[in-house]
């Protein structure tokens, strides 16, 4: 990496709420500049895998977190600095509203000097909408919107009062016509998973085609220091095999686990627990979160993939379940509607959906030396006679969600950011040969 400061356009991507058109717009403006020829790098505030997944087929490009609780300032500034080092432009798709949240996007803008384009649901007021834009770039001193944009807007005329009534000094970019084809299909856990989106190319290209003609000028660019030298990553892991499932029932991951794991020296083994794939001969297997609850019937009757985790459970190889991971593992899942069916049943207990959200936030789980940083963000809930073997927390100190071991299983709601605690991760993939609650051994820096 280079070790002098990289200049780069940037813009964080930011609303005064969820629900606003934050990630039709990230996505519009990846796939604009990509069109044009640009190289487009594009970062999610938050903990997010579905927006990640539409704003890689926009950019063409994975696309990482940048979150200063679950990275730390330290990464999410070599991130940013390797980016810059590569691309024509940065964007950085922010999570709720501007200011939600400890830390913040407005945080993360302030840290790094990150330009700010407000996007606002212009759809159900007129002059108001320079109020609310007044608001977001006065609210903190070393935070300011550079540019506003109008979403939803009904006609020219309302997009006009709307244009009118912006504070001077802010860019006005321009206004997104109201249409029911600029959207992404959603479901409870948020927007469809992009492979599932039959036509989202096109609905890509769309999103692109509405923005006003201003959008394609690229912002000021910024520059990023480049971070101290790393420590080598040590290969503890050379020839070792991860499996881990991927497809659309179990495909939450963050990119940075598989870059960590791979950098660690580990050959990755994916397969497809809806196609039957059997599980992979491997060191260690990994159920991600998804969506099982939506492939009840499917799950459960294939008798390939179900038989040979159970073999892979019951003959001691570590398998880490994370959230849907964790679902599928149980003796019974029951859907929102009611719907119930046998799943793999090697962790005691039986799981259904709730109709209301059970859990959301940041988590840690703390492990001697390390902090293993991560998120939580489910509709289910678990009824099972196992005690937690350890438990994380949220940042506040409530508690937060159940680690639970049974054998050679290691299963929670809890999305493990890998990086933030690499020993921590190896210990939960079974991978570091010893227990979960024992204490760590640093083998390796910062991934």
């Amino acid at each position: 990496m280079s070790k002098a400061p990289a200049s780069c356009p940037a813009l964080l991507v930011a609303a005064p709420a969820s629900g606003q058109g934050k990630t039709t717009v990230t996505a519009a403006l990846a796939r604009l500049h990509r069109r044009a020829g640009r190289r487009v790098r594009v970062f999610k505030c938050g903990p997010d895998f579905l927006d990640p997944m539409v704003l890689e087929a926009a950019s063409g490009a994975p696309v990482h977190q940048l979150d200063l609780f679950m990275l730390g300032e330290a990464r999410c500034r070599a991130l940013l600095h390797e980016a810059a080092c590569e691309a024509d432009l940065i964007l950085v798709e922010g999570v709720m509203g501007l200011f939600d949240g400890d830390p913040s996007a407005a945080d993360l803008a302030a840290r790094f000097d990150l330009p700010v384009l407000a996007v606002i649901d212009g759809s159900a007021m007129a002059q108001t909408f320079g109020a609310i834009v007044k608001g977001l770039d006065s609210y903190r001193s070393d935070v300011s919107v550079g540019a506003v944009l109008a979403n939803r807007v009904g006609s020219e005329r309302h997009a006009a009062m709307l244009e009118s009534s912006v504070p001077g000094g802010i860019r006005w970019l321009g206004a997104l016509p109201r249409s029911e084809e600029a959207s992404l299909p959603e479901r409870h856990l948020g927007i469809m998973q992009a492979g599932e989106i039959g036509d989202i190319d096109a609905r890509l290209d769309l999103f692109a085609d509405l923005l006003p003609e201003a959008a394609l000028r690229l912002p000021e660019p910024v520059a990023f220091p480049a971070p101290p030298p790393r420590d080598p990553i040590v290969p503890v892991l050379e020839g070792k095999t991860v499996a881990i499932a991927r497809d659309a029932a179990l495909g939450f991951i963050y990119p940075a686990n598989l870059e960590m794991l791979e950098a660690m020296g580990a050959r990755l083994a994916f397969f497809s627990p809806l196609a039957d794939d059997p599980v992979p001969p491997c060191d260690t297997l990994w159920l991600p979160g998804g969506y099982p609850e939506l492939h009840l019937e499917r799950l459960s009757t294939n008798a390939a993939f179900i038989g040979s985790l159970r073999t892979h459970h019951a003959t001691g190889k570590p398998i880490l379940a994370e959230c849907g991971g964790m679902l599928l593992c149980c003796e019974m899942l029951t859907d929102a509607r009611g719907q119930s069916a046998a799943m793999a049943g090697i962790l005691p207990g039986n799981a259904h959906m709730r109709r209301r959200l059970a859990a959301l936030g940041m988590q840690e789980v703390i492990c001697e030396e390390e902090s293993l940083r991560g998120h939580t963000f489910h509709y289910a809930e678990l009824a099972t006679s196992l005690e937690p073997a350890i438990r994380a927390s949220y940042p506040e100190y409530r508690p937060g969600e159940a680690i639970y071991r049974h054998g050679s299983l290691v299963a929670s709601f809890l999305h493990a950011y890998f990086p933030s605690a690499p020993l921590a991760s190896l210990r939960l993939l079974g991978l570091d040969g010893s227990s979960l609650e024992a204490p760590p051994t640093r083998v390796s820096a910062e991934i």
